[in-house]
């Protein structure tokens, strides 16, 4: 069943590009647009710098000063502290990536890594409050609330989850080693960071291009709308704009959206921990569970704000 499901999508993909090329073309370019300007130079660096820390053992500079902060409210180890950090601050997908780079080199239990790279794969502040808030909704007044209905779910599961970590879990850390910082660590960071990003760039644009496709099938504008944006939010949040929808409607959908991530997160996430043994399927399960969360609040804030 399944691999007719994916053979009839490929047919219908194809047919689509054939049949309407300038649309497919567009909306590749649109993709590629959007990984070039906000996504490569927003997460380049941060990939980047990740690599060199975690590959040249200066990682535990960082977590000497955010880990006794963080674990006051997370029971994880130093390293798991840094995914936290990293995951919330920087965003998508860099709390996924950093958590599968430190669980490859040993520096977090699987355990750890189970949770972490669920809580922590979110959308970054700064996409929220500029582009969302500001560019497409005009609510920047909702910027804290958003906050919190985003990432208090999440903060809030993570907390649940990891309450089972034992002393051992939370002390662990990669065998002592000697600090090293060279041209080939850095080189490997560089091309680790646009490797990671590239496959980013390629998911991105190919779900631009499916989220063009079903805004072509013959659905009612607003079930047509939902569907582009669980399937890639970037689209999905776009037509909010000027939809015939109300402001509260508007918001609550865009919350929704970006909770989920839509499916190009989810694909986006399976590069990010391939071959590390974590478990999409239970990434899967557990956003849609706290993507119903966010939407609920959401659906509170915009009555509060009387939108």
């Amino acid at each position: 069943m399944k691999k007719k499901f994916i053979f009839v999508s490929l047919i219908l993909f194809t047919a689509y590009i054939l049949v309407c090329p300038k649309d497919a073309v567009r909306a590749a370019a649109d993709g590629l647009v959007l990984w070039y300007e906000q996504v490569l130079p927003t997460l380049l660096p941060f990939a980047i710098l990740s690599n060199v820390l975690i590959y040249s053992n200066y990682l535990q500079y960082v977590t000497r000063y955010t880990a006794p902060v963080i674990r006051r409210l997370f029971p994880v180890s130093e390293n798991g502290a840094f995914v936290l950090f990293s995951g919330f601050l920087f965003g998508f997908p860099m709390g996924s990536r950093n958590c599968a780079e430190l669980l490859r080199c040993g520096g977090i239990s699987k355990k750890e890594a189970d949770v972490l790279f669920i809580v922590t794969n979110n959308i970054s502040p700064v996409f929220i409050s500029s582009y969302i808030l500001c560019q497409q909704l005009n609510m920047p007044s909702l910027t804290l609330l958003s906050y919190a209905v985003l990432y208090l779910p999440p903060l809030a599961a993570g907390r649940i989850l990891l309450r089972k970590n034992t002393a051992a879990d939370c002390l662990q850390k990669k065998p002592a080693s000697r600090f090293q910082m060279n041209f080939k660590i850095m080189d490997a960071g560089i091309m680790n960071g646009f490797e990671t990003l590239t496959r980013l760039g390629g998911y991105i644009m190919l779900f631009s291009m499916i989220a063009s496709m079903v805004k072509k099938l013959p659905l009612p504008a607003l079930c047509s709308l939902v569907v582009t944006g669980m399937t890639e939010i970037t689209n999905g949040i776009s037509l909010l704009k000027d939809a015939p929808l109300s402001p509260g409607l508007c918001y609550v959908l865009a919350m929704t959206f970006t909770a989920f991530g839509g499916l190009s997160g989810i694909a986006q996430t399976s590069s990010m921990v391939r071959d590390t043994g974590l478990s999409l399927k239970k990434y899967s399960l557990l956003k849609c569970l706290l993507t119903t969360v966010s939407a609920l609040l959401a659906l509170g804030v915009a009555f509060l704000a009387g939108l």
